[in-house]
Parts: structure tokens; sequence; C-alpha cells
């Protein structure tokens, strides 16, 4: 025991140091990005605003539900902070960084754990590398954001809707759009009913969209960005490959579903990217975006999945078409099947920095005549379909990927740049048939040429064969009805 006088004098000093310290010690904060990447972020905003502006961003709301609090994908690109309610200002005449976050709630606190907030300003100013933090309380309606940075004459703010937990914009914007036109609805999306406020409440403002700025800044991404995307891609494979070696006659499409999202969770991704695609048989795959998932599967058909996590608010796409009895049944899925990886990799072996995609595609297309050369279709309107899946890409250069599966930013209309992300898709249809087929693997742009973040997975015919034959989580746990 310590003297009597040690511990008068040492008790308080360590019950001010551990009660101070518990808070902090019990923060959430991510940890994959430090404050120098968000800093660099808001260097190129104040860059491409200039001084005369400030640039608002509106965080997600409290759920309303048990949910789980995803933060939107641009919120969180440029702080890392996941407590709803946040907000911040970036000033581009001060260069300066503020965060406002809501006062604590000590309920919330108690019953879900400790989150970021007001209180907590020097901790916040530490992890994400902001000049202030202030309070939500302190959000002025005739003041704010302008009081925030001084007098300026511009405010930039998102006008798209944010993207959120499997949201990408392309569906937001029509989601919006049928809202808008619902004579009994009207809804409009957050972010606009924000820069409503925002025009109500600074009259003398221009409101000018920030979304061009933040989608520039997302089309290339970072080291750590594509570490994590490298990431849930793997995840993605292991859960892609798992539903293979669970397929077989009498299984149901939703099963294949939970033995890939076993494999995501079991290595750490906490919700899916988007909403998972399990089709079997021509007529669900035909329906391209396929999601009822209920169909169970039969001898002679093939399946077509495309599903993967959100690992850490990033994501990946993939898809591959497997027969459900281990064997392709004939020729046409055979032969079709086989086109299709044979252009897929005259088109993966050829992407590079500096040239277009419409060059690669030139390049693939001459390449292939040797393929066509040695395939004997089956069927005239085979050879049709390939040719045009050839001459018009069929989709192999596709969307951009990253926080959405669906991601912002563009890489078509310039020459490839290292650190791009995007879907190599290459779809062949033979609509005289309802048939639909494709590969699907996400990569990025290397100084030496493309990194196939999936390469890893049963890719080859016999290779996808194989896998089929083997059991999977679903053969090996017991299922009951």
């Amino acid at each position: 025991m310590l003297p009597c006088t040690i511990a008068r004098r040492t008790l308080p000093a360590l019950l001010a140091l551990a009660l101070g310290a518990a808070p902090a010690a019990a923060q959430y904060y991510q940890t994959d990005f430090p404050a120098e990447e968000f800093q660099a972020r808001w260097s190129a905003v104040y860059d491409a605003i200039g001084d005369d502006a400030v640039a608002v961003v509106q965080g997600m709301p409290r759920t309303d539900g048990y949910i789980f609090p995803r933060q939107y994908n641009t919120f969180y690109y440029l702080s890392g902070v996941e407590v709803p309610g946040a907000y911040m200002v970036l000033d581009g005449g001060t260069r300066r960084a503020t965060l406002f976050l809501p006062p604590r709630d000590e309920r919330l606190a108690r019953a879900e754990g400790l989150e970021l907030s007001a209180q907590d300003g020097e901790f916040a100013r530490r992890a994400i590398g902001v000049d202030s933090v202030a309070s939500t309380e302190d959000m002025s309606p005739t003041t704010w954001p302008i009081g925030a940075g001084g007098d300026r004459p511009v405010i930039y703010a998102e006008l798209s809707p944010a993207e959120g937990h499997q949201q990408s914009r392309g569906e937001l914007r029509a989601a919006e759009t049928a809202r808008v036109l619902d004579p009994w609805d009207g809804g409009t999306s957050r972010q606009r009913r924000f820069v409503e406020l925002l025009r109500a409440r600074q009259p003398r403002s221009e409101i000018r969209d920030l979304n061009p700025v933040l989608d520039e800044l997302r089309s290339i991404k970072s080291p750590r960005e594509i570490a994590l995307i490298r990431r849930a891609c793997q995840l993605a494979g292991f859960g892609v490959t798992e539903a293979m070696r669970s397929t077989e006659r009498g299984v149901y499409e939703y099963q294949l579903d939970a033995a890939a999202r076993y494999m995501f969770n079991l290595h750490g991704a906490r919700l899916d990217g988007y909403r998972p695609i399990t089709a079997s048989g021509t007529e669900n795959i035909n329906r391209l975006h396929y999601f009822r998932n209920l169909e169970q599967l039969k001898d002679g058909d093939l399946v077509l999945m495309d599903f993967a996590p959100d690992y850490r608010y990033y994501v990946c796409d993939i898809g591959r078409v497997w027969p459900v009895s281990g064997t392709y049944r004939d020729e046409t899925q055979r032969e079709l099947i086989q086109f299709i990886l044979e252009y897929h990799k005259a088109v993966m072996s050829r992407i590079r920095p500096g040239v277009t995609a419409d060059q690669i595609m030139a390049e693939a297309a001459e390449a292939m005549e040797t393929v066509f050369a040695r395939t004997r279709f089956s069927k005239p309107i085979y050879e049709a379909a390939a040719r045009t899946l050839v001459q018009r890409g069929g989709g192999v250069f596709s969307h951009t990927v990253g926080m959405a599966v669906h991601d912002v930013g563009s890489y078509r209309s310039a020459p490839l740049m290292v650190g791009q992300v995007f879907s190599v898709d290459p779809q062949l249809r033979v609509p005289e048939e309802s048939l639909y087929l494709r590969y699907e693997d996400t990569v990025v742009v290397t100084p030496t040429g493309v990194e196939n973040f999936t390469d890893f997975m049963p890719m080859e015919l016999a290779d996808m064969e194989r896998t089929v034959r083997e059991q999977g989580v679903v053969q090996k746990v017991p299922v009951v009805f």
C-alpha cells in the first residue's frame, strides 16, 4: 500500500489521467487513412474552388432504425468521419478545414459506443487534420457557412444525391426523378434540400456544384484506396469461388448468396457492395440485374453470379458463369463462354497508361481475327453475336469502381492514367435465343500495364468445372427446412 501522503498527492492525478484518457482510448475512428491524405484532398479542393469560395459538405443523417450507419461516400472521402449529423466547411480563401460535429449523446454512447462528438475537438484535429472543430449547435442559419470562413460570395455544395450503402449516383438520380414526378410524394434528395436551404439563408451567395470537383479527385485512386479495393476484390473472389463450390442440382440461388456472403463476413466485410445477382437458367440470366434469387438450380442450366462486398467503404465488381452440373452442357455453352474469355484476355493484356480505351479495343479486335479463324461456331447467329461483341466492345470497358460499384468519374474520354479503377466486362448477347453471357473483373491501371484484382479466381472453363465439382459450405452445413 502507498504511504498516505503519496497516495493523497498521486491518486487525484491518476484519476484525472484515467478519466481524461478513457474517452480517447475508446473513441472509434477509422485507421485506413491518415490526416495527411485528407489534407491533400482538401488542398485539391481549395485549388479548384478558388479564394472567393467555401465548400460545404453534409454528412449522413441519424438512421431511423437499427440500420448500419454507413456514411455518405463524399463525406467519408473528405473526413473519414462516420458519425451521423456531421458537416464540413473547406474555405478556399483561408485554406482552413472546419469540422462540425453533434454534441455527445450520452445515452447513445452508453448503448452503442463512443463516437466522435463536438467534445472531442483535440482528438479530431489530431486524427483528421482539420484546423478547427465546432458543434453543430453553433451552425446559425443566418451566418453559416459564410460566417465560418469570412465573407465569401460563392458556396460550393453537392447538387447530386450522395451515395450511401449499396448506392450509385445513376440509380439515386433515377429514384429522385421518380419521387419528384409522383404527385403524392414530390420529395427531393437530402442534398437538393440542403442547397435550397443554403440559397434561402445565403441569398447573396452564388451556389455552385461541388460534385465535379470531388468526382475528378475520386477518379484517381491513391495507393491506400487501391489497397482497400484490392482487399474487397480478394473477398469477392473468395465468395464467388465458394458459391461455385456450393453449386449443385437442388440448391437455391439464395444459398449461393449465403455461401459468398459467409466468406465476405468471415474476412472482415461488414456490408454488401450491392445486391447479389445470382441467376440460374436462361430466363433469369437474361434479366441482367435479376435479384429475386429464389430459383432452385437445375442440371443443364448455367449460373451467372455478380456479387461483391463493401469493405471499409470500397467495393469490387466481378462476374462469372458456370454450369450447375459441373460440366458445360453442350457446345453452345462452351463455345460462347470460351469466346468471351478470349476477348476478355485480348483486352486485358493491352490495358496500359497513355492510350485510350478505343485504341485498346481496336488492337484487341485485330488480335481476335485469329480467334475467329480457328473457332467453328455451331450457328451463324453465334458468330454474328461474337462479331458484334468485338466490333462494339459489348461493355468490355465498363463503369468505374471505387467507393460505389458504379463509381463517379470517367476514364473513357482521355488516355488511361495510373490509378484509374474500372470494370472489364465483355457481354455477349444472342437475342434470338435470349442468351446473355459475360466475364467481369475489376482492374487498376499501373505504371507498367494493369492489375487484375481477381486473377486468382477460376477463369478457364476447365477450372470452373473442377471447382463446381468440389464441396462448398452449403454442402457442409446442414440446412433445416
